[in-house]
C-alpha cells in the first residue's frame, strides 16, 4: 500500500481480479476521485514481486525536485526489482520511504562504478532486475550509469529506459527560447583550455544551448561564456525546478552578469543560450583569427587541431586559417620541436 495525501481533491487507484474461466483471470484498475482530504491512494503492485519484468538494466527517471512527478510504471520497477543501484543511497532512502519501497539499495556513482560494473554485470547475467536512479532526474544523462549501460548493450543484456523528469526538458520547454534544434553540453570541463575550447564550438551554434552550472560556479561561467557569446546573447537560468522556490530568469549574458556578481543562487541550476543569429554571422579579421589561434596552441592543442576548431566556427576556408597559422606560428613551433 502507498499512501500520499494530497491538499483537496483525492483519489484512489484499486485492482479487482475477475474470476473467469476464458480467458484467465484480469486484473482492472479503477480510479475513483472524492473530496474527502482525508485519504490514501493505493498504487497497484503485482501479486509476484518480479511481475511481468523481464530481468535486464532498468535507467529509472525519478523528480528532480518535486516527489509527486514520479510515474507508477517508475515506481512498479522500483518495487519489483531485486536491487536499486543508487547514486547517494542516503537521498534515494527519502524517495523509496515516502513510496513505502522496500528494494534494496547499493551505491553506484562516479567514485566506484568502475569497480562495481562486473558485479552487478554478475548479477544481470544471473537474471536479476536491476533498477538504476540518480539523485535525480534521468540516470546517464550528466550522471553515472553510461558505461554501464554500454556494457550491458555489449554483453546483450537487456537495457530498458524507464522515462521520467529531466531538468533539461523541463527548462526547455519553459524558456522561450528555440525548441526546435538544442545542444545539451551538460557540465562544462574543469581543465580551463578544455572549457575555452566547448564555448569557441557552442558560441557558434545557431540552435540553443543548455550547461549544467553548480551555484557556486555561475559567476565564472558568466564571465567566461559573454567572452565568447558576446554580452547581447538571451540566457535564460532556471534553478529549483518543480520546487516550492522555482525560479526562471531571463535576460541578456550582461544583465546575468550584473545580476549575479554578488548574488549566488542556491540550487542546481541549468542555464540555457539562444543560438547565434544567421544575421550575425561575419567574416572574423585576421587578427581575431590569430588570437583564436593563439589561445587554442598555447593551451597545448597542435596547430593542425587548433585550424581545425577555428575553421568550425567560420566561414573562412581552413585553407586560409592554416595558411595564417603558418605564417604566425609555424616557426614558433619548429623552435619547441627543436628544443625538444
Amino acid at each position: 500500500m502507498l499512501s500520499r495525501r494530497f491538499p483537496s481533491m483525492a483519489f484512489c487507484i484499486t485492482t479487482t481480479a475477475l474470476s473467469l474461466r476464458s480467458p484467465p483471470p484480469t486484473k482492472i484498475l479503477t480510479l475513483t476521485f472524492c473530496s474527502n482530504p482525508q485519504f490514501t491512494h493505493s498504487i497497484p503492485l503485482e501479486s509476484s514481486k518480479r511481475g511481468l519484468l523481464k530481468p535486464g538494466l532498468y535507467l529509472v527517471g525519478t523528480p528532480i525536485g518535486n516527489l509527486e512527478d514520479i510515474t507508477l510504471r517508475a515506481l512498479r520497477v522500483l518495487n519489483s526489482a531485486d536491487v536499486i543501484l543508487s547514486e547517494d543511497t542516503r537521498h534515494s532512502g527519502k524517495l523509496l520511504h515516502h513510496y513505502n519501497i522496500k528494494t534494496p539499495l547499493l551505491s553506484y556513482h562516479k567514485f566506484n562504478e568502475s569497480q562495481r560494473e562486473q558485479a552487478v554485470l554478475k548479477r544481470l547475467k544471473q537474471g536479476e532486475i536491476v533498477a538504476l536512479i540518480s539523485d535525480a532526474g534521468t540516470p546517464c544523462i550528466s550522471d553515472p550509469g553510461m558505461e554501464l549501460a554500454k556494457l550491458c548493450v555489449d554483453e546483450n543484456i537487456l537495457v530498458v529506459p524507464i522515462p521520467g523528469p529531466s531538468a533539461l526538458v523541463a527548462a526547455l520547454s519553459a524558456s522561450g527560447l528555440a525548441t526546435d534544434e538544442f545542444t545539451f553540453v551538460g557540465f562544462l570541463p574543469k581543465h580551463a583550455g578544455s572549457r575555452r575550447e566547448r564555448l569557441m564550438v557552442s558560441a557558434n551554434e545557431m540552435m540553443t544551448q543548455i550547461f549544467y552550472v553548480p551555484p557556486h560556479k555561475l559567476h565564472q561561467f558568466l564571465e567566461e561564456t559573454s567572452l565568447h557569446f558576446g554580452d547581447s546573447r538571451q540566457c535564460v537560468i532556471a534553478r529549483e525546478m518543480t520546487k516550492m522556490h522555482e525560479e526562471f530568469w531571463r535576460g541578456t549574458l550582461a544583465d546575468a552578469k550584473e545580476v549575479f556578481s554578488t548574488y549566488q543562487p542556491k540550487g542546481e541550476i541549468t542555464l540555457l543560450i539562444e543560438g547565434k543569429e544567421k544575421s550575425m554571422v561575419e567574416t572574423p579579421s585576421e587578427c581575431e583569427l590569430e588570437n583564436q589561434l593563439r589561445d587554442l596552441i598555447s593551451s597545448g592543442h597542435s596547430l593542425s587541431t587548433a585550424v581545425k576548431l577555428v575553421a568550425g566556427g567560420t566561414s573562412v576556408s581552413r585553407k586560409t586559417i592554416y595558411s595564417l597559422a603558418l605564417r604566425k606560428f609555424g616557426k614558433q613551433l619548429e623552435a619547441e620541436d627543436d628544443s625538444n
